[in-house]
């Protein structure tokens, strides 16, 4: 069960992140417009966030979170400045593939029906 720390602390990330995103903090060419950061998990000890990045262009996704892995540390030293932490989690961007899933899982059940 996720206490109600990091519940705020993941809350803040997700909204800072998006904000830097949206706001073409992150320069990079392989980074798409069009991405999203869609959750955020923490570790038990909060050292550690993974998020989870969607895109509307599915073709640049792995692209995109290649990017922001890559700007990973730029990322956490302005995570650090807004969060005012003691410390700020370790970032790692992960593919966000539920809504592919989904769509997948949708098509199998109509192809049935």
């Amino acid at each position: 069960m996720i206490n109600r720390t990091s519940e705020r602390l993941s809350n803040r990330i997700y909204e800072a992140v998006n904000t830097l995103i949206i706001s073409g903090d992150i320069r990079n060419p392989k980074l798409d417009s069009f991405v999203n950061i869609s959750d955020v998990k923490l570790s038990k000890d909060n050292a550690y966030a993974t998020l989870f990045v969607t895109s509307l262009n599915e073709k640049n996704l792995n692209k995109s979170v290649e990017a922001l892995n890559e700007a990973s540390a730029y990322i956490q030293s302005r995570l650090a400045k807004i969060l005012s932490t003691k410390n700020t989690p370790k970032l790692r961007f992960v593919c966000d593939d539920t809504e592919l899933k989904a769509q997948k899982i949708e098509e199998l059940i109509n192809s049935i029906s």
